[in-house]
């Protein structure tokens, strides 16, 4: 009788295990702010998080913070001149990946952290080997491109018709699957940043590049910014086009959202008065891209056209649909409708004028015209 008991309790344990969920589908209890503290640096421009290890990741534009969940500086990345942007974590390596702009040396990388070797405070990003960056030839190729044939390059201005489609560099970046796809091998996306400039034509769309990083190792170089070097892939795997209106320096923030199932793009609002000029969009991650004409271009031109995902406000006169949220400084997808953004701001202390950044939790409504409710 004993017997029979134990086997009959232990099949009602193994039957409730396989109705319960996975822990790892369970949603973690995470704080509902997480201060990244305050520095004398650029203002905060993306976060990233390491769920498992319990770590954040705050870019402030030429300071990489890490601190604990709750908000303790661990350790910091210091030294960079250029442009330190958007950044997102990838599991399958343990790392951190960044957008990293040197525009005078027409120079655009990925930065790739080794976080595990981010332990103490202000560690040089060219000597302490936790940095190491691999150059984007396609996005230079398009940031240099002579659009007018005058000859010559124009720089960084945005008040020509040089730069292909706008291109000023790259900001928003993200892990997720090949567009069009739910799941398979991971891809990281690199948007691009585009200028404002309401007088041109060819800059409305949001260009991203995907690129599967596989075999990345053997471009991967220690970052020196004195000598700039350009090992990288010729060119991306995909090269894709999401037509929303101009807006001020493209994606800022880029964030594949499991939940939704979509690819969320947090920008600086455009001004071009005959676009709606949104501040949230979505690309539907459902959809294949399809062959179509771009708009607006100098020559006839055809590319893989994104389709934004439905919901939101829209756009009779322009087709563009969207919403309206502050997601520019920081966006994470943390997984079952819940999401870090990230609030930007100053303070003062001893005379000097520092920057902040806190991620604060939110989570996913859907409702119109903006689509998260901040939890508390």
């Amino acid at each position: 009788m004993r017997k029979i008991l134990t086997l009959t309790m232990a099949a009602t344990a193994s039957l409730a295990l396989l109705s319960a969920p996975a822990v790892a589908d369970r949603p973690q209890e995470l704080p509902s702010e997480i201060s990244g503290g305050a520095w004398a640096a650029g203002h905060v421009q993306g976060i990233a998080i390491d769920q498992r290890k319990g770590y954040m990741y705050f870019s402030f534009t030429n300071l990489l913070v890490k601190t604990d969940l709750k908000g303790n500086p661990v350790g910091s990345v210091t030294g960079f001149t250029g442009h330190l942007g958007d950044l997102d974590f990838n599991a399958k390596d343990g790392r951190v990946y960044g957008s990293l702009e040197y525009k005078a040396q027409k120079s655009f990388y990925i930065a790739i952290f080794d976080v595990d070797r981010i332990t103490s405070m202000n560690m040089d990003a060219q000597t302490s080997d936790v940095v190491k960056t691999v150059y984007l030839k396609e996005v230079v190729a398009d940031y240099v491109a002579d659009m007018n044939g005058d000859g010559k390059f124009d720089g960084n201005v945005a008040n020509t018709p040089d730069h292909r489609y706008g291109c000023s560099g790259i900001d928003g970046v993200s892990f997720g699957p090949e567009f069009g796809k739910k799941g398979g091998r991971q891809k990281l996306t690199v948007a691009y940043g585009i200028y404002s400039n309401v007088e041109r034509q060819d800059n409305d769309y949001q260009v991203l590049l995907q690129y599967d990083i596989q075999q990345w190792k053997k471009y991967e170089k220690p970052l020196t910014e004195s000598d700039p070097h350009s090992s990288g892939p010729e060119q991306a795997d995909g090269k894709y086009f999401a037509y929303t209106g101009n807006t001020t320096y493209g994606v800022q923030n880029l964030e594949y959202d499991e939940h939704t199932g979509n690819w969320m793009m947090a920008v600086y609002k455009g001004k071009k008065p005959q676009f709606p000029n949104y501040s949230f969009f979505m690309v539907n991650g459902a959809e294949s891209p399809r062959k179509g004409d771009l708009v607006g271009q100098p020559q006839p031109e055809q590319g893989n056209l994104l389709t934004l995902a439905p919901g939101g406000l829209q756009h009779a006169a322009s087709g563009v649909r969207g919403w309206e949220f502050t997601g520019e400084y920081g966006l994470i997808s943390l997984g079952a409708g819940r999401y870090y953004v990230s609030k930007a701001g100053t303070l003062a202390e001893d005379g000097v004028t520092k920057q902040t950044g806190s991620a604060q939790l939110y989570r996913w409504t859907g409702q119109v015209p903006t689509p998260f409710d901040r939890v508390s």
